[in-house]
Formats: C-alpha cells, structure tokens, sequence
C-alpha cells in the first residue's frame, strides 16, 4: 500500500512552486515528518515533510516541475527498505531529475549518490570548481552541502601550490570553434521573480539615488568600547547594522513618506517601520523583515537581523518572514562594494545602500585628516518623495551614525 505526498499549503496568495530537490531516493527509508523534498516558491524554500513512516516509493515529479497546491508529487511504500526495494524496483525506469538537451560538462562529482543529495545550485558549482562533494564538510541543514562550501573548497584549492611538472606539457589543443563547453541551467523560480520585481521597479517607479559620505569612526569608537560588555549582557555581538537600522527609524519619522508606499491613486503612511534586511541566501538574495524595529532596542535588532540571516543560509525562512516591509537596507560593504545605486523593493518607496569602510582624506578643523569612511546611498521613488525630502532623510541618518548620541536623544 502506497500514500501519495501532496503539495502542501505555501502560504497567503501563493498557488504553485517548483521541484528544487528531492531530498530522498526511491527505496530510502523516511520517517514520519521527515523532509522528502524541498519546493522552491516565489520567495523562499519550502519542505516537505513525509505524511507517514515507510520507504520512499515512486517520483511522480521531476526536478524543475511546477507543481500546484495539493498535486501529488511522490508516493511512499508501506514497510521497511528491504520490503520496499521491490516495487520501487519494477518502477526503477520513472525519471528522477529533468532530462537536458545540452551536452554534459565534462566532469561529474566523484560520488553518485553525493551527487543526486545535491541542489541544482550547488551541483552545477561542483562540476563548475571539479569539487568531490564527499570531500567536502557542509555547512547546511542536515550536514547538506551549500554553494558557499563548495566556493570555499575551490578557492582553496586553488590556493594549493601546484606540484612541480616533470616535464613542459604539451600545447592544449585548440578548441573547436562553436564547441566552448557552454552550460544552460533554467533559473530558479526565485531568481525569475527577483529578476521580474526588479524590472517592474524600473518600468514603475520614478527611480532616483541621492549619496552623502559618512565618517564611521565615533560607530567604530563606541563599538569597540562596548563590544564585550554587550555581548556578554545580550548574548550577541554588537554590529553595525542597529545603528544604521536605529538611524533610519530616526529619519523615517521625521520624513515619512520615505516610509511610504504608492497603493493605487493613494500614499499609504505606516506608523510603524517594518524593516527588510537584504541577506544572501544559498539560492540568490533574500529581503526578510524585521518587524516594529522602531520599538526595539540595539540588541534585539542584532538578534533579530542575525537569526533572519542564519535561517536564510539554511534555507528556513518562510513566507512570513517575507511578507510586507515599509523600508529597505541593502549592505553591499560585506561584499567589498564602494559605491552602487540599490533598487528599490516593491512596493516599498525607499533603499538605503551601505558600502564597505574605507580610510579617506577629509578635511576636518581646516586641516586634512584620515578618517574611516563609508559612502551612503538612498535610492527612492520620485512619484512619491521629493529631492528635498530624501536629501534631508539620508543626511538625519549621515549625522546620526557621525554622532550616535542623536539616537538617544531623538535628535
């Protein structure tokens, strides 16, 4: 006796997603609740729990399906695995991932099996670096490999010293003209819906980026004085990302229709500041809200933003983690960016752009001086916020991290 596996429900306004993995194989044995399959939605990355203990039978979708609410999508075998291996066997020939009409790379993981454990991302990323998997320890749920493990691992191997040759080798043979090794890999329902917000943000709204330049060295200053006693207190480190979060609640006050929205022919005021936090996910970039920040305090900011980006990196995150959202801030420093013009997050009507801190000359007192640096930048919808009001926004918040004491003082 077999129990089909069903869809499950994904949240408000979602109807469909995609096969992102199968996390067992036909003949595994599963236990009751245990993740068989992992969905990709518009938004996050779901799993789904096996409906009963038995042994996983019959694939009736493929990686790459799209699959509705409550279709079947598997079976699972009543039984232990022994029992089971037969009639998982007579339906062996089911297909187990998504045929291709493009030619194979021409390396493949060391392990099958490791190989058939891995997401779309993270296989193509092994065949991409020439990465055995069983050789390398991961860092996701469930022990599973991530793509950061997998780029880690080839950078160091590429950082290896190469062992002497014995001899000059031979000239590479010249590659056939229309013959490069080109890979096609269908984007990922989350990458297609990233690319299509991102586009409507530009055919919709009246985009516009004003910067400013801010000295970090009193943040910097009271962070390191702080920085123990903090976290032996709260239990987490005290990062940059509370002052900027706290600056910006700051400014959202006394300008809120950067913390507005454009519903139809009405301006949308929230009396409340929803933040979203961009974070990398191992499937592209992510923007979960941190909720009410303007009521919290420094170390429930640093715990809320910390446990929205480790659930992110295990691919935990769900719907409602992602739901709603007034204001964005988007940190390209982590990744070493100067300078960039961030994309608002619709429907939202503001950004703000953080970038890598950098010692500059500045001129401080008549005199030239070198300072901590980060430049700043707030990308808004003109239709709805004026020069006047975003120029002044980013500046509360410039003179805020310069002095930090605004932000006791709601100055």
């Amino acid at each position: 006796m077999s129990t089909e596996v069903k869809v499950p429900t994904l949240g408000e306004s979602v109807a469909e997603a995609t096969i992102g993995e199968w996390l067992k194989k036909p003949g595994e044995a599963v236990a009751l609740d245990e993740p068989i399959a992992s969905l990709e939605t518009d938004k996050v990355a779901i799993e789904v729990p096996a409906p009963v203990a038995g042994v996983m039978g019959n694939y009736v979708a493929k990686v790459g399906d799209n699959v509705a609410v409550g279709a079947v999508i598997a079976t699972i075998e009543d039984g232990s695995p022994s029992a089971g291996a037969e009639p998982v066997a007579e339906r062996k020939e089911a297909p187990v991932a998504p045929a291709s009409d493009t030619v194979a790379p021409p390396a493949a993981p060391a392990s099958a099996d490791a190989a058939a454990a891995l997401s779309p991302a993270v296989r193509r990323a092994v065949l991409e670096h020439g990465i055995d998997p069983a050789s390398v320890k991961g860092t996701g749920k469930d022990g599973r490999l991530t793509k950061e493990d997998v780029l880690a691992a080839a950078q160091a191997k590429t950082a290896a010293p190469a062992p002497a040759a014995a001899a000059p080798a031979a000239p590479a043979p010249a590659t056939p003209a229309g013959d490069r090794g080109e890979e096609r890999v269908k984007m990922t329902r989350l990458r297609q819906t990233v690319a299509r917000r991102l586009k409507e943000a530009q055919d919709t709204a009246a985009l516009l980026t004003t910067f400013n330049d801010c000295d970090m060295s009193a943040v910097m200053a009271a962070r390191e004085r702080f920085k123990d006693s903090f976290e032996k207190k709260h239990g987490v480190k005290l990062g940059f990302m509370s002052f900027f979060a706290k600056a910006a609640c700051l400014a959202l006050k006394d300008f809120p229709g950067v913390n507005a929205q454009i519903q139809g022919e009405e301006i949308v005021y929230f009396p409340y500041v929803d933040l979203s936090v961009a974070v990398s996910a191992p499937n592209g970039l992510v923007v979960p809200v941190v909720r009410n920040v303007d009521k919290m305090g420094f170390a429930d900011i640093e715990k809320a933003i910390g446990d929205l980006g480790k659930r992110a990196k295990e691919g935990t995150l769900t719907m409602a983690d992602m739901q709603g959202g007034t204001f964005t801030i988007s940190n390209g420093g982590i990744f070493g960016g100067l300078m960039s013009t961030p994309i608002i997050n619709p429907p939202q009507s503001a950004v703000l752009g953080l970038h890598r801190i950098e010692d500059r000359p500045v001129v401080r007192g008549g005199e030239i001086v070198i300072r901590p640096m980060m430049y700043l930048a707030l990308s808004y919808d003109h239709r709805l916020i004026d020069g006047r009001e975003a120029v002044t926004a980013l500046k509360t918040i410039k003179e805020a991290i310069e002095d930090p004491t605004r932000l006791l003082i709601d100055l």
